[in-house]
């Protein structure tokens, strides 16, 4: 038979193996990877033997074509490794993965030196080998699998930053783990160039430009898309070659680091791809990267491992103890990074804090993987590294490998149940106990009504129907045997923290149910469910307060708010300021509907679940979150009642749309137009949908001269005098409650209000000042620091003149000196008139 033939045979029955695996890993509860390295060596191993057996020639083919197929360690990575790096980077919450970005970074790029020096340490003194294969054996051992713990984390419903931890670990630390690699190998192999500090140096490089690469291309791939014209299996394409381009481009032709591209690509992509497809594509897409994952795990791990399984003959007795050494050292380096630095970025605010319950799972659970048995067999192909030395790293690293798949993952539930992580909390056997209650009354007069429909006997009815829990039933019990109260049983607060959850989980929901019905735009959604993912782990650590903690920072402006707020009046651009209000006004709308939604969500299945007095307090708190959303939200119609009409018009149209295209789709359904027909209707629906999709722009209101023209002083300017003083002046977009001016600074520079409100808090109590009025211009003219506090009642436009720029008007327009000191000479004689504090 052909050889071509026998390998496509063999890699297809290799993903037959594979795929029946993945039933029977869930059946024993251990990783698939578990079973996959199994499969892999036993491959490798038994090709041979099967291949000489008398009657197994074909049998033997099969093995032998796989393990001679040829693939080097560079080309398992360049075929595998994007599609594992991309999903990985695709389905990850990118927004709460940069909350969580110094304690991901000390994890991923930290704890590979850690280990690196700690592994290389222990080594150096355990065995013969010189420091430099100590340590690429110590970065070859820091690459990590994070599949069975975030199974394991989601199991058991710990707090989602917990998974996005382990997640960004590992999607950076493989970059860290390959170009310290790269670095050590050439330092091995006597490349002259090869330095401390050109390691140094490189890795800044590699990981910098893999950023710049995988972030500019990602862009280029978002820009492509709306030009498809929602051709779903092109957009699916177009990702598939964004992730192979990246890793390409960066490796071989800029020798940046292609797993960062591929990274960065990734994350780039799932914030703005998602924006440029349609609903369904998103998830389609996700499912198929997901199919893509699967392959390339599955054949990564097994083509490594079948390569690897050559080591293991030729092991030695005294290589045990190394590996014992190599064991030790890495829990050890992972245990000094989570127990010892991890808690510094706590105490600095860099982190939120993880319970040692938690760092225990995540260390015994630092599972290795394929990466770590390919950078193995990287080293067993170089032909400059001596014999010795590619037995001491294969060996180890694959017998470490197989210590982690065979010891640790198998044992990480045993101590999940040790460390009490494993069960349903009291809280959650009552929840479950009153949900199967209310459940079996309502589905009990649903089989009634049926049997009624269909002429059955009641008794029938009864027969089958699940019979409601009788009330002197026990309760079910957690797995110590321990039993769980009646609901009436469990404490406010348990019942509080239980309807919150529910809450908060609901409201996600509904900004996916919202984005899939096209109601809201897929722009927002991401911003909306990362808000939503912060709430149920603040809700976990600190129930009610945590909520309210939680909602009222996502009510605060965010960093690139902030970034474009500095960038308008440190550098004059309104553009980016332009678009940040105008999401901060979509996300505000969108939330104000949810809300209203989760209140009668409340009443309607809270309530019966958890009873009145619960319900009523998460009404409460829905209704105070409510109340500062629309304040804020008032605050933005005031200053911009067009955009708030247009795009409350928006929503609307966008409704009008989405049930349109449900009444086309059930008269097709019920055969009453026909398929060309249904197909004209949905295509016409489709362009008038695009036309809507494009959220209409946001006018700042800052023209200079129209500010200008507002403020009453500066009315009697002839246009020579209009334009000196536009020169002078600049605009600036004040935010509700931001203190313009703070009592007792030095003052710089005086206001005008073109539009807006301000509010001076005086001795003599506050004052409000609007359009036309000026304040700030004490302090100038007597050069004492600022007398009172001056804060904005809403957005507001104001004029700001400089310190510099006031001397020179107040020497060249006599009129506009006259006022302005008129006016400071009134508010000093109040402010000297008023009783002192």
């Amino acid at each position: 038979m052909p050889d071509i033939v026998l390998t496509v045979l063999a890699i297809m029955l290799l993903l037959v193996l594979v795929s029946l695996l993945m039933p029977l890993a869930g059946r024993l509860a251990v990783p698939h990877t578990m079973l996959l390295a199994g499969l892999g060596m036993g491959i490798g191993i038994g090709a041979l033997a099967l291949g000489e057996a008398a009657g197994f020639e074909m049998a033997g083919d099969v093995p032998r074509v796989l393990r001679e197929f040829g693939l080097s360690a560079e080309a398992i990575l360049l075929i595998f490794l994007p599609p594992l790096l991309f999903t990985a980077g695709l389905t990850i919450d990118v927004r709460l993965l940069f909350d969580e970005v110094a304690a991901v970074l000390l994890l991923a790029v930290v704890a590979v030196g850690v280990c690196t020096a700690v592994v290389g340490g222990a080594l150096l003194a355990a065995s013969d080998f010189g420091v430099l294969a100590c340590c690429l054996l110590g970065v070859i051992a820091a690459s990590t699998d994070p599949a069975a713990v975030v199974g394991v984390f989601r199991d058991i419903g710990a707090p989602r930053r917990l998974s996005i931890l382990v997640e960004g670990e590992s999607l950076f630390n493989d970059a860290a783990a390959i170009a310290i690699f790269s670095i050590l190998l050439d330092m091995l192999i006597g490349d002259r160039a090869a330095s401390p500090l050109y390691g140094v140096l490189r890795f800044v490089v590699d990981f910098l430009g893999g950023v710049a690469v995988g972030y500019v291309l990602a862009r280029l791939t978002c820009w492509l898309l709306p030009r498809l014209r929602e051709a779903r299996v092109a957009e699916i394409t177009l990702s598939l070659a964004l992730a192979y381009i990246s890793y390409i481009v960066a490796e071989d032709v800029l020798d940046v680091s292609g797993v960062v591209a591929v990274v960065a690509a990734a994350l780039t992509f799932a914030v703005y791809g998602r924006t440029r497809l349609a609903p369904g594509t998103w998830e389609t897409l996700v499912q198929t990267w997901h199919q893509l994952e699967f392959w390339a795990n599955s054949l990564i791990f097994v083509f490594a491992a079948m390569l690897a399984s050559g080591a293991l003959p030729n092991a030695r007795l005294s290589d045990l103890g190394l590996l014992g050494v190599l064991v030790m050292a890495a829990m050890v380096a992972r245990a000094l990074v989570l127990y010892g630095l991890l808690p510094w970025l706590s105490l600095m605010r860099l982190a939120q804090p993880v319970g040692n319950r938690y760092k225990a799972v995540i260390t015994w659970g630092g599972l290795r993987g394929a990466v770590t048995l390919t950078l193995a067999l990287a080293i067993s192909e170089n032909p400059l590294v001596s014999s010795e030395i590619q037995h001491f790293v294969v060996t180890l690293a694959t017998g470490f490998v197989l210590f982690t798949l065979f010891v640790s993952a198998p044992t990480l539930r045993p101590l999940l149940r040790l460390l009490d992580l494993g069960r349903l909390s009291v809280t959650e056997l009552a929840l479950r106990d009153r949900v199967m209650t209310l459940s079996r009354d309502a589905i009990r007069e649903q089989v009634e009504a049926i049997s009624k429909d269909y002429g059955l006997s009641p008794e029938l009815a009864a027969e089958i129907a699940p019979a409601a829990p009788a009330s002197g039933e026990p309760a079910a019990t957690a797995d110590d045997g321990v039993a769980s109260p009646e609901l009436g049983g469990l404490s406010k607060e348990d019942r509080l923290r239980a309807g919150l959850l529910t809450l908060v989980n609901r409201e996600k929901e509904l900004y996916l149910q919202h984005f899939s019905s096209r109601t809201i735009s897929g722009r927002m959604v991401p911003l909306l469910v990362a808000t939503a993912d912060r709430l149920v782990d603040r809700v976990k650590t600190a129930g009610e307060e945590g909520y309210r903690e939680g909602f009222r920072r996502a009510m605060l402006l965010s960093r690139s708010f902030r970034a474009a707020l500095w960038a308008h009046r440190r550098l004059g651009w309104s553009g980016p300021l332009a678009q940040r209000l105008a999401d901060r006004f979509e996300t505000l709308l969108i939330t104000q509907l949810v809300l209203r939604e989760l209140a009668q969500f409340n009443r309607r299945s809270i309530r019966p679940l958890l009873g009145d007095e619960t319900s009523k307090v998460l009404g409460r708190l829905v209704s105070t979150r409510l109340e500062l959303v629309e304040d804020a939200l008032d605050a933005v119609e005031l200053q911009y009642p067009n955009y708030t009409a247009a795009l409350s018009a928006r929503y609307l149209a966008r409704a009008a749309l989405r049930l349109e295209g449900a009444e086309y789709r059930r008269q097709f359904e019920e055969s009453l137009i026909g398929r060309e027909v249904y197909a004209d209707l949905t295509d016409d629906l489709r362009r008038r949908r695009l036309a809507i999709e494009r959220r209409p722009p946001l006018d700042l209101g800052l023209n200079l001269m129209e500010m200008i023209a507002s403020v009453p002083l500066f009315a009697k300017l002839d246009q020579a005098g209009l334009v000196a003083v536009a020169r002078q002046l600049r605009p600036y977009l004040a935010m509700p409650n931001e203190r313009i001016l703070a009592k007792g600074e030095y003052g710089n520079a005086m206001y005008f209000l073109s539009s807006g409100m301000v509010e001076v808090k005086t001795p003599r109590g506050p004052v409000r000042l609007g359009r036309g009025d000026f304040f700030g211009e004490i302090a100038l003219l007597t050069g004492n620091p600022r007398n009172a506090d001056v804060v904005a009642l809403g957005y507001c436009h104001l004029l700001v003149l400089d310190s510099r720029d006031f001397r020179r008007l107040m020497r060249t327009n006599t009129a506009i000196r006259s006022e302005i000191e008129s006016v400071a000479e009134g508010r000093l004689e109040a402010v000297a008139g008023a009783p002192e504090s």
